[in-house]
């Protein structure tokens, strides 16, 4: 009996941090509310996480660090020792990942392999709005860029991968066991970024001060 209790109580507590972890930062609207990406078909059988993040800064400052994330390109601004083979992430915008299209490679998911032979393409760019990315029938992974009303900037992001494949099955520990701190440490590496260049931004436009 007490094992039966036992085992109860791990499951319980375990659906309960995977319910919190697969919406870290993100309001019940934004758990729940349609997003680009979701009139792709993937398999309940999987995971679907949002999070999300307040940034004191504006889209235009975020953007830059959004299309340029990924192995190969700017890192992902988490534990590099873990997700990008141990080179650092960048801390500056590079100008030659910011031109992006429908179409275009999106980053790898697996840190050994070329930024070109990624199955995850770009499906959707919506200029300092929305990114959104596509691995068909097997996920999809959007950024929502929102400015609110005291200047600030909303990052909403939701991927949704499904375990319907032999790739999908192996990537599951990770996404189940890893995915959260990393991902959780990705948004606040964006976050720092982009206020950090916001900050770079003020500093060159000065208030000017008045005439006596």
């Amino acid at each position: 009996m007490r094992i039966l209790v036992r085992s109860a109580t791990i499951l319980g507590l375990a659906v309960a941090f995977r319910w919190w972890h697969t919406g870290w930062g993100a309001s019940r609207v934004e758990r729940e509310e349609p997003l680009p990406g979701d009139e792709f078909p993937v398999s309940r059988f999987g995971m679907r996480a949002t999070r999300a993040i307040t940034i004191d800064a504006s889209p235009s400052d975020v953007w830059p660090w959004l299309v340029q994330i990924g192995t190969g390109k700017a890192g992902w601004y988490s534990y590099d020792v873990l997700d990008n083979l141990g080179r650092p992430s960048a801390v500056e915008v590079l100008d030659r990942w910011q031109g992006i299209a429908p179409g275009d490679p999106a980053a790898p998911m697996n840190p050994f392999a070329a930024v070109e032979a990624s199955p995850w393409r770009v499906a959707q760019v919506v200029r300092h709005e929305t990114l959104l990315w596509r691995n068909p029938g097997a996920g999809t992974w959007v950024w929502v860029l929102r400015p609110t009303k005291d200047g600030r900037t909303r990052l909403v992001t939701r991927i949704r991968v499904a375990y319907n494949s032999v790739s999908g099955l192996a990537f599951a520990p990770i996404l189940e066991l890893a995915d959260f701190p990393m991902y959780r440490r990705m948004l606040l590496g964006i976050k720092q970024r982009a206020e950090a260049l916001a900050g770079r931004h003020d500093s060159s436009h000065p208030t000017p001060t008045r005439a006596r």
